[in-house]
């Protein structure tokens, strides 16, 4: 039997957040990403939105034995799909999820959380080692809702699975933000 393997499209196409083994790079089509506000995380974090006509790279990854349950708890408040329209380098054709946002926790709030820039910077850094520069501006290109606005905590990082960037990486995501216009706020 071939392990299922996940599509990461977000911190999970960053290699330093996790083991899972057989990980490459992947394009799927169909799906865009958008951040999402939730009841039940302070912060905004990124769902595959169902985008007919656009594809978001990635990385697929096995999950060994089908064991879904670090992953899934990992990945709470989102739920698994089947992406099926997908391409990739991997030698099997394993059964490939992804998560999504669910929709009963996804809210609107009087005030939008924000988008840490901690948890913004391990996803820049994942596609740059990935995709390269044209890679990591695709990201900003096929993901939505940044009108929440960037909570910088880079000096003291919220997101648990912070990485250090180097600085053109920290250059090219406050690049990216400034060519979107994003309103970056200063954690106090």
């Amino acid at each position: 039997m071939t392990d299922p393997f996940f599509f990461g499209y977000g911190s999970l196409v960053n290699r330093a957040t996790h083991d899972y083994p057989h990980a490459t790079r992947a394009t799927a089509k169909g799906w865009g990403r958008a951040w999402r506000q939730t009841s039940l995380r302070p912060a905004a974090y990124l769902s595959a939105v169902e985008a007919p006509g656009l594809e978001i790279d990635g990385l697929i990854a096995a999950v060994p034995g089908a064991d879904w349950v670090a992953l899934d708890e990992r990945e709470t408040a989102y739920f698994r799909q089947p992406v099926r329209d997908i391409r990739h380098d991997h030698p099997a054709q394993p059964e490939i999820q992804i998560y999504r946002t669910q929709p009963e926790f996804e809210v609107e709030l009087p005030e939008p959380h924000p988008i840490l820039l901690s948890y913004l910077d391990v996803v820049v850094q994942g596609y740059l080692q990935e995709f390269g520069t044209d890679g990591a501006d695709r990201f900003f290109a096929t993901t939505s809702g940044w009108s929440a606005g960037i909570l910088n905590d880079r000096a003291d990082p919220i997101y648990p699975r912070h990485q250090i960037l180097c600085r053109s990486e920290t250059a090219f995501v406050d690049n990216g933000l400034a060519r979107l216009a994003a309103v970056v706020k200063q954690r106090h």
